[in-house]
């Protein structure tokens, strides 16, 4: 059976701290399904920018309907990743928030392995 982590007004707010990472209640959540580029220890501007600009997309994202946090990475099954995060997707009024910043060129899909935001 999967386990659902219900986001609401009692279990306080997530905040977020990238373009694929949220804290709430104290977890560390990194979005399962989705590679977005850094801001902590980017490797260029642009890098920055897209980082800058996923990340508050996130914040809209998750301001803007029910959010449902289901825990696991669909693809491997893993919990947590290689830093201890809960990996997990994430949907916001039942629209996965990985896909929508991947439609909107703000993440790319995780393939297991970061790859470069830089030229």
């Amino acid at each position: 059976m999967e386990k659902l982590l219900l986001v609401a007004l009692l279990s306080g707010w997530p905040v977020v701290l990238d373009g694929d990472t949220i804290v709430l209640d104290g977890t560390h959540i990194r979005v399962a399904n989705i590679d977005a580029p850094e801001i902590h220890g980017y490797h260029c501007d642009a890098e920055l920018r897209l980082g800058m600009a996923a990340k508050r997309r996130l914040v809209e994202l998750l301001n803007s309907g029910p959010v449902t946090v289901h825990p696991g990475d669909p693809k491997s099954g893993r919990l947590t990743d290689r830093y201890g995060r809960t990996l997990a997707t994430i949907d916001v009024d039942g629209h996965d928030v990985g896909d929508i910043l991947i439609g909107e060129g703000l993440a790319r899909p995780w393939t297991g392995k970061r790859r470069p935001w830089c030229d």
